[in-house]
C-alpha cells in the first residue's frame, strides 16, 4: 500500500469505528483492552488522531517534549463517537495539506511524514477491531490491509523499546522466526541477534523452502491480530512449527 491508500484507509477505518460505537453503551467493557470501556477506547483513538495531526502540522524534526493537545472532548461519553468522527476529519484535512514524503522525525524506521499516516491507520484499525469485539460483532480485515499492517508492525517493533521495554529481551544467537500467510504468498522473516532483532530485508522468499528456527502460519488477518495480542497463539487459527522456546520468547516480549 502507498501513502495515498493509507489516507483513504484511515478515513474508512475511522468510519467503521464510529458506526460500531455510535448508540452503544459507553460503559461496555473492552476485553481486548483490559480495564477499558468503550468510552475509554473511543477517547484514546480520537486523542491519537488529534495528537498525530499536531505532529504533522508542526512537521517536527526531533522527539516532542510534550504530548499535551487540546482534545475538546464533549461533556458526555455518549457523544464520543461523533467527536471521534470530527477528530478523523481533522486528520484528513492535515493529510491533504501535508507533503507526506517530506522528511520528519518519527519513532520508527521511516523518517517521513507518511510514517504517521500509516501508524494512525493501524492504531485506528486495531481499536476498531477492539470495539467490534466488545460489541459482539465479527471484525473483518481486508487481506491487503492486513499484510501491510503486519509489515508495519514488524518493521517498527525494533524501535519501540521506549514504550515497549520488553522488546529489549528479543535477542539471541542468530535465531530466525517466520510469519507466513496461509491466504497468500506473503511471509516475514525476523532475525534475533545478540544485540537485538529485526526484519530481514526483502522478506521471506516463499517460492523456495525457508528454513527458520520457528514458524507461525495463519491468515493475514489472524496474524495481524496475533501480533497485536488480540488472538492467542494457541488458537486453532495458527500452526506453529519449530523452536517452542523461541516462540515463547517472542510472544512474551513483543507486546506493543
Amino acid at each position: 500500500m502507498n501513502p495515498t491508500q493509507h489516507v483513504t484507509a484511515v478515513a474508512a477505518e475511522s468510519a467503521r469505528f464510529v458506526a460500531a460505537a455510535k448508540g452503544a453503551d459507553p460503559a461496555t467493557p473492552v476485553p481486548s483492552c483490559p480495564g477499558w470501556t468503550l468510552a475509554d477506547l473511543t477517547r484514546h483513538t480520537g486523542s491519537v488522531h488529534r495528537w498525530f495531526s499536531v505532529l504533522l502540522r508542526q512537521r517536527i524534526q526531533q522527539p516532542p517534549t510534550s504530548r499535551d493537545v487540546e482534545l475538546s472532548l464533549p461533556e458526555t461519553a455518549a457523544d464520543y463517537p461523533d467527536w471521534l468522527a470530527e477528530s478523523a476529519a481533522r486528520s484528513a484535512e492535515v493529510f491533504a495539506a501535508t507533503d507526506l514524503d517530506a522528511p520528519m522525525w518519527a519513532w520508527g524506521l521511516d523518517q517521513h511524514a507518511r510514517f504517521w499516516v500509516r501508524r494512525m491507520l493501524f492504531e485506528t484499525l486495531v481499536h476498531r477491531v477492539d470495539a467490534e469485539l466488545a460489541l459482539g460483532l465479527t471484525p473483518r480485515i481486508d487481506h491487503a490491509l492486513a499484510v501491510d499492517g503486519i509489515d508495519e508492525f514488524l518493521t517498527n517493533l525494533p524501535f519501540a523499546s521506549f514504550f515497549a521495554p520488553g522488546t529489549a529481551a528479543l535477542r539471541g544467537p542468530d535465531r530466525t522466526l517466520l510469519f507466513r500467510c496461509t491466504d497468500g504468498d506473503d511471509g516475514w522473516l525476523v532475525r534475533l541477534r545478540p544485540d537485538g532483532f529485526g526484519l530481514v530485508p526483502g522478506g521471506a522468499d516463499l517460492t523456495d523452502p525457508v528454513k527458520a528456527d520457528a514458524t507461525v502460519e495463519g491468515t493475514s488477518a489472524d496474524l495481524l491480530l496475533l501480533l497485536y495480542g488480540r488472538l492467542d497463539r494457541t488458537s486453532e487459527a495458527f500452526q506453529q512449527l519449530g523452536d517452542e522456546d523461541l516462540l515463547t520468547l517472542w510472544f512474551t516480549h513483543s507486546a506493543f
